[in-house]
């Protein structure tokens, strides 16, 4: 078996720790975090923001450590800061300490998380990067189904002081193990067999690929970026209020069956579009899960039973499913691996301008009108705008033509 298939094994597992306890944790937090500590929930969503705004800027020079060093390495280090800043979040007094926690939270998390997940990918596959992306990524999806539901429970069980170490030790060994034990940063580290897999990238296509100094002048760069910046926008802000939009209008025993459905959909929807996106242009199907988004934020806009709101969220996981993938693979595919780090972290960096605003704006909305339809009203319309940007401006190239005669040489 060709050993990029152990790679994706390992961050399929990699990914359902970190998401479970850095991603779709958010909106349990939020609430713990207003019920028993007082805080409003205008802050507390801000400190959502400052997680994923420090991921982003951090990117940039995580991607430079990438390049540089043995990324294993740059794993474990992430891994450990934010198993550290997790632990101490249930301890939190003032708002400055939740500020503080979740700066350093989001940087142990890009640094552990996506970023050099997906150049591990791009690095060990060609022809159906595609699809193990998509295997890899759906780890994303798992961890919220199985990590997320118990922390909530914890929380409720045993508190917030008491819950937040244990998910704390859970991040560091979810990932440190693996990643030394199994992950290698190229596919001719410590004599892995490069055999004549389909699958593999010879180090010849990996030093292919676009300029950085280039790419960032394309202005289909920027339509892929600004596009997202309003896709991430709807979909963070959305995932970060889901927890509070069920709680209002169904039981707890209701609510504990619905919060699930949004990652067992992303699961399903990562899985079906990695075998479909590799059969139709990467722009076209990109448009077609911006507009499904659209429509189930607008649906759970309106939604005050649990029939709506398990369609919304159905419809919304298998969006967060896709467009998770989407943006790194359509980056490998038109840029290359040469910068693909670089690149990827610049994109994500300018997204996470969406991904900052996308929580604060939902709880702000909240605070002035006391329910959630403007807000996800909101956010159905940013990513029509989403599909504005990229349908006028996005990458069409499905491949970089330096990839492409690399992968015809072998």
């Amino acid at each position: 078996m060709y050993y990029g298939w152990k790679i994706v094994a390992a961050l399929f597992v990699v990914m359902c720790f970190t998401s479970g306890l850095g991603f779709y944790i958010h909106s349990v937090l939020l609430q713990a975090l207003v019920s028993e500590k007082g805080f409003a929930i205008t802050d507390i969503s801000g400190a959502v923001s400052i997680f994923f705004s420090s991921g982003g800027v951090a990117g940039l020079g995580i991607s430079i450590l990438i390049d540089r060093y043995d990324v294993r390495y740059v794993m474990v280090g992430g891994a450990l800061l934010a198993s550290v800043t997790l632990s101490a979040i249930g301890y939190v007094s003032e708002i400055w300490q939740v500020y503080a926690l979740y700066l350093f939270f989001g940087i142990g998390f890009s640094a552990s998380g996506l970023l050099p997940a997906t150049t591990l990918i791009a690095r060990w596959f060609i022809n159906k990067r595609a699809l193990a992306m998509s295997v890899s990524t759906t780890g994303l999806s798992v961890g919220g189904i199985l990590v997320t539901p118990i922390t909530a429970m914890l929380i409720e069980q045993s508190g917030l002081e008491s819950a937040t170490p244990l998910f704390g030790l859970v991040y560091f060994i979810g990932v440190v193990p693996l990643v030394l034990l199994v992950i290698r940063p190229f596919p001719s580290v410590n004599a892995v067999p490069m055999t004549a897999n389909a699958s593999g990238v010879s180090e010849a296509s990996f030093m292919s690929g676009a300029e950085f100094s280039m790419t960032i002048r394309e202005a289909t760069f920027w339509g892929l970026s600004v596009a997202w910046i309003f896709v991430m926008l709807a979909q963070v802000g959305g995932i970060a209020h889901q927890y509070g939009l069920v709680m209002e209008n169904l039981t707890m025993a209701e609510a504990a069956v619905v919060l699930g459905v949004l990652p067992l959909f992303s699961v399903i929807g990562r899985l079906i579009g990695g075998l479909i996106v590799d059969r139709m242009s990467g722009h076209t199907f990109s448009l077609i899960v911006m507009l499904l988004q659209a429509v189930s934020l607008f649906v759970l806009a309106f939604s005050n039973g649990a029939f709506g709101l398990i369609l919304g969220l159905a419809l919304l996981g298998i969006t967060v499913g896709n467009l998770l993938m989407l943006q790194p693979l359509l980056i490998a595919e038109v840029w290359g691996l040469r910068h693909y780090s670089r690149i990827y972290a610049t994109s994500n960096l300018l997204t996470m301008l969406g991904i900052a605003a996308g929580p604060v704006l939902m709880g702000y909305l909240l605070s002035e009108t006391g329910n959630y339809t403007a807000s996800f009203v909101m956010a159905g319309i940013s990513s029509l705008i989403a599909i504005v940007v990229f349908f006028f401006w996005g990458p069409r190239t499905e491949r970089n033509p330096s990839v492409v005669a690399a992968q015809r040489a072998r």
